[in-house]
This record gives C-alpha cells, structure tokens and sequence, in this order.
C-alpha cells in the first residue's frame, strides 16, 4: 500500500511539475507576442474602428476602459457604453432602461468585438490560464501553440469558453487562433490573419472565419483540418476606418 500512495504521489508532483513549466513557458510566449503587436499602448491611446457598419470606440481609463458601439437605426444616433459594471444606451442623446436580460447581451457583444480586435492585448488579465501545447509547423513556418482557459471568478459569462493561438516562433505574432464556445448551441472556429497593418505602434488585423463540419472536433486541432483544406469559410471580419489617438486618456 506505501508503494502505491508512493509512486501516486511521485505521479502527482512530476504532472505538477510539467504543469508548471508550460505556464511559465506560455506566459513568456503570450508576453512577446504581446509587445511585438504594440505592447500597453491600448492603454495610453483612444482606438477607434467601423466593423459592419457600426463604429467601435475603446478609451482607456484609470480603472478599466469604456467601449462602445455607435450607429444610426431609423435616422437615430444609437450608442451602447460599457464601463465596468455599468452597461447603458443612449438613443438620440437620451438614456434608456435596460433590462437586465439586454443589458447582458449588449455588454457580450460590445466586450466580444473590442476582444478580438485588441488581440494578443487582453492575455494577461488576472483570470486567464495560459498553457503551452506542442510547436507545430503551419504554412511553412513553426509556431507557438499556446492554450487559454479562464477561471470562473472574473473570467465573465463565457468563462467555459477554450482558445488557442499559433504564435509565429520568429516573429512571436499571432496569426491563428481557435476557440471553442458553448452558446447558443455551442461549435468551434478558426481564425487566420490578413491584412496586417500597424497604426500608431498597435497592430491590426482581419481574420478569414472558418468553422468545421464537425462542431465537436477539439478546437487545438483544427490547425489539422485548415492545412487539410477541411474547413468551411464562415464569414470574413474586417475593421475599417482605424484610428488611433495617441495622448494620456487617464
């Protein structure tokens, strides 16, 4: 019986061990990429960009930022803020009540563009667990693979929600990403980057879209599939009319 409560043990701590290395490992890929794609400027500069004919603003402030969405519906000025807590629209320059039901799904959606558009800015919150997976070989080029989970506490509604980026092992830029997320039904998703431009020291990219046929397939493998040629294209995200104002927003 000590034999085995032994060897368990010595189980135990070599997988905390390994556990251990890939963290330290992932957080030193996740903190390059992050510089090389502009480092805290998002946190000293006002960024602003269209995406589907809506307008995103993100203004860094002392204690987090204030994103919102401004566009025009039935010849009205619509704009939806998100800071902290607080979630409210305005229609033509008046506030509305919110239910609480809408005041989530607009506060997902504001928070969910303004995410990807920052990207790899964003990895290092305190909720995020970052693990690093085996280097693979991908159009070419090796890369990264590194793996982020979030804790239930601060790591929002979406907490559940598995990513994954394929770090360029030179240029440490990430230009693949998979997530795998539960809502409405759940799937999975592919990203690849294009269109790379940077704007006042921040990089920004667009993204081709593509799901696989089977929703179920992990979403660190779907690398797998795109070099086979066996995703979907879902849809294609641009940002357009990009602005970046440098200054002290605090």
């Amino acid at each position: 019986m000590k034999i085995v409560v032994t060897s368990l043990l010595v189980v135990f701590f070599m997988s905390c061990k390994t556990n251990e290395k890939e963290s330290i490992k992932a957080q030193s890929i996740i903190d390059k990429s992050i510089e090389a794609s502009g480092g805290n400027l998002h946190i000293k500069n006002r960024t602003s960009f269209v995406f589907r004919g809506r307008k995103y603003v993100s203004e860094p402030k002392k204690d987090g930022f204030r994103l919102s969405r401004i566009y025009i519906q039935d010849s009205m000025e619509i704009e939806d803020v998100k800071y902290g807590d607080m979630v409210k629209r305005s229609a033509g320059g008046s506030v509305m009540r919110l239910h609480d039901t809408l005041s989530k799904a607009y506060a997902n959606s504001i928070n969910s563009v303004h995410y990807f558009s920052k990207l790899p800015f964003g990895l290092n919150d305190a909720a995020v667990r970052k693990k690093s997976l085996e280097n693979v070989f991908l159009n070419g080029s090796e890369y990264y693979k590194v793996e982020i989970t979030f804790q239930e506490d601060g790591g929002g509604d979406d907490f559940e929600d598995v990513y994954v980026y394929w770090i360029n092992a030179k240029t440490y830029l990430p230009d693949f990403l998979a997530y795998s997320f539960t809502t409405n039904g759940g799937g999975r998703r592919f990203r690849v980057a294009f269109n790379e431009r940077y704007i006042n020291g921040i990089r920004f990219v667009d993204y081709k879209n593509y799901k696989p046929k089977n929703a179920k397939y992990p979403a660190k493998n779907l690398d797998v599939l795109y070099a086979k040629k066996e995703l979907d294209l879902l849809s294609t995200i641009e940002l357009k009319e990009i602005e970046v104002t440098q200054g002290n927003y605090n």
